[in-house]
């Protein structure tokens, strides 16, 4: 299945209580799609705040997307965890609420072997006819999915594609060496020209959710090969791109992002704790950021 070139990896909106906004979900979703040219939407991943949603919320979201998207765009469920048997189950369920691909994050803090890595997805990959994305993102999980290991996985049938956050190099080894239908992310916005380049399909982006369309023109314009456009497309974006996330200093995501898109007009709520919002001076930053862009 082609998940297409430019993936979001949606936000979760929450109400004042903290609770999913459902009305701001399906206006988020309708924005992603007919505003900012999303090819397919990540659901309750990382972005999405999956850490702190229950089982519940993320079945509810799943199911509610699919029928929301309505077909427009591919909705791709974030089902992974560093419990295998959870994921398989949690997997299952997914599938049965229509969503056309999972994405499986490297297991987080019990750092396992290349060997246990490889056993983990495999054995969630063998309980689904979905064809899954594995997840790259050493930065945070404290493990590296090594290129052999990622290669190795990709022999399996409905192993389609790989979200990588290693490193250019990473993306570089993959993309030589994979199957023809196996396709590499970036998973970095301010990677995806460079990853393109070396062989990169597309990005799974968090600043797609504000300047998608700059991103998606971007894409086009290096695939027909205008260079020159793409780079200057690239040097447009990149301060949003970093500052999503640097603004001015380290913040976690999706802090930034969601606060930006509370600019744009949009009902978001805060974030979930262990997160929190954006301080005064974070504040001002993602405003003046938003400002030069437009």
């Amino acid at each position: 299945m082609d998940f297409g070139r430019l993936i979001t990896a949606m936000v979760t909106p929450f109400d004042t209580e903290g609770n999913i906004h459902w009305d701001e979900t399906a206006r988020l979703i309708d924005h992603l799609i007919e505003d900012q040219l999303s090819d397919s939407l990540v659901i309750a991943g990382t972005t999405g705040e999956s850490p702190t949603l229950t089982e519940e919320e993320k079945l509810e979201l799943f199911a509610f997307s699919v029928k929301q998207a309505a077909g427009r765009c591919k909705i791709i469920a974030g089902t992974g965890s560093n419990n295998t048997r959870h994921s398989v189950e949690l997997t299952q369920k997914a599938q049965q609420a229509g969503v056309d691909g999972i994405l499986l994050v490297a297991p987080y803090y019990n750092k396992p072997s290349q060997e246990g890595l490889y056993q983990h997805f495999k054995q969630i990959a063998e309980s689904t006819t979905l064809p899954v994305m594995l997840y790259n993102v050493p930065g945070r999980t404290g493990i590296s999915i090594s290129a052999a290991t990622t290669l190795r996985l990709a022999e399996l049938r409905n192993v389609t594609a790989t979200k990588e956050c290693a490193s250019i190099d990473q993306v570089t080894a993959i993309a030589a060496a994979a199957p023809s239908d196996f396709v590499v992310y970036s998973g970095d916005d301010s990677a995806a020209l460079p990853a393109l380049a070396v062989g990169a399909y597309g990005i799974v982006s968090v600043a797609s959710h504000i300047i998608g369309k700059d991103m998606k023109d971007m894409i086009e314009a290096y695939l027909e090969g205008r260079v020159a456009e793409a780079a200057s497309l690239h040097q447009k974006c990149y301060p949003i791109f970093k500052g999503l996330f640097e603004c001015p200093e380290p913040l976690p995501n999706p802090s930034a992002v969601k606060f930006a898109l509370e600019e744009k007009g949009f009902k978001l709520g805060s974030v979930r704790l262990p997160l929190l919002s954006p301080n005064e001076k974070e504040v001002q930053f993602i405003r003046q950021m938003l400002s030069a862009h437009e």
